[in-house]
C-alpha cells in the first residue's frame, strides 16, 4: 500500500518505512505525527478512500548551502548571499485506511 501525502506545499508518495525529508516540521524528534493524505492506494493500485499516514519525526536538519550572487555590469556592483534550507526527516509508519 501506498498513499500520497502533502506537507510544506510538496506532494510525496510515500511506503510504510520510508524515510523521507520535507519542509521543517514543529515537533520534536521522536514525536508521533499524522500527515495529510491527498489519496491512497492498496497493492492492487485501487484508490482508497479516508486513510491516514502515521509518521515518526527522526531528525532535523539544514541542507547544503545555495550561494546567491548578485552583479550589476559597470557599477560596481556585486553581492553575494547564501542560504540553508531547515527540513525534517520523517519515518512512515503505518498508512490506516
Amino acid at each position: 500500500m501506498h498513499a500520497i501525502i502533502e506537507t510544506g506545499g510538496k506532494q510525496y508518495r510515500v511506503a510504510p518505512g520510508d524515510v523521507i525529508r520535507v519542509e521543517k516540521l514543529a515537533g520534536d524528534v521522536g514525536s508521533e505525527i499524522e500527515l495529510a493524505t491527498k489519496a491512497a492506494f492498496n497493492d492492487g493500485g485501487e484508490l482508497v478512500s479516508g486513510a491516514t499516514v502515521k509518521a515518526t519525526i527522526v531528525g532535523n536538519g539544514r541542507g547544503d548551502k545555495v550561494v546567491v550572487f548578485k552583479f550589476k555590469r559597470k557599477k560596481q556592483y556585486k553581492k553575494t548571499i547564501g542560504h540553508r534550507q531547515s527540513f525534517t526527516e520523517v519515518k512512515v509508519g503505518d498508512i490506516l485506511v
